[in-house]
């Protein structure tokens, strides 16, 4: 169904992605492939950004490889990806850490570090990269749980930081050549959620969807509580720290 899917993307065209530069991070995961096969479909360039060491080998339906650049980097060394950035014209930050129901000291700094301090980090560092000669396109897989329960006190914590953080600095980064998009996604299946409701190939098809809509904040849950609260958090956190913040 994924392979028949992507074949239509291909077929109907989507112009937004058609020849762009797209790097993914969390490459190797459930969603990071998934993504990367939706997108080869759609016709762009992929940069594969992953922790692994292991060659990432993805098939088309047709048995043919997916073309793609993997590069390795690990948390903590975002400037290293400087000059890959730098020719990228669609960055998916997409890696993610759940350490379910831990609460030590070595648990919550893994957790701020790797689902908050980096996408933060990449985030200023894309940023930079633009200069208004090409249209950027920055997207943040911060999830439901911005908003919601978890079941998962430091997933929840560090992604309503990464949430925060993302709200604050868009005062300041989002503007005509550089697209914010936030993606809030529902449980679906992965190594961080055996048990997810969605799969990662119905998620990555309906990020790509409303992406192409040109929507902001991408919405992909079965909850629909989320499709209600989730709009009026950002607007009023937007409302907030304009409010009481100042930009550099």
């Amino acid at each position: 169904m994924a392979q028949a899917e992507a074949i239509a993307h291909r077929r109907m065209g989507l112009p937004r992605f058609q020849g762009r530069t797209v790097a993914v991070t969390g490459a190797s995961g459930s969603l990071g492939r998934a993504l990367l096969l939706q997108l080869d479909a759609a016709g762009a360039q992929l940069i594969a950004l992953t922790s692994s060491d292991q060659p990432l080998l993805l098939e088309r339906s047709s048995g043919e490889a997916v073309p793609l650049e993997q590069v390795r980097w690990s948390v903590g060394q975002e400037q290293d990806l400087s000059g890959v950035l730098a020719r990228t014209e669609i960055l998916v930050v997409n890696h993610g850490l759940n350490c379910h129901g831990e609460r030590s000291p070595e648990a919550i700094q893994r957790s701020l570090e790797v689902n908050a301090l980096s996408s933060w980090r990449l985030l200023e560092l894309f940023a930079q990269q633009d200069h208004g000669s090409t249209p950027r396109e920055i997207w943040i897989n911060t999830s439901e749980a911005e908003i919601q329960a978890a079941v998962s006190p430091l997933y929840e914590i560090s992604k309503r930081l990464q949430g925060q953080l993302l709200s604050l600095r868009s005062l300041d980064l989002a503007r005509p050549s550089f697209r914010i998009r936030r993606l809030v996604l529902g449980p679906f299946r992965s190594a961080l959620n055996p048990i997810g409701l969605m799969s990662a190939d119905f998620v990555a098809r309906e990020i790509l969807r409303q992406a192409h809509w040109d929507l902001g904040l991408v919405i992909v849950t079965p909850n629909p509580l989320t499709y209600v609260l989730m709009p009026l958090a950002t607007l009023s956190r937007w409302a907030y720290f304009r409010m009481v913040s100042r930009g550099a």
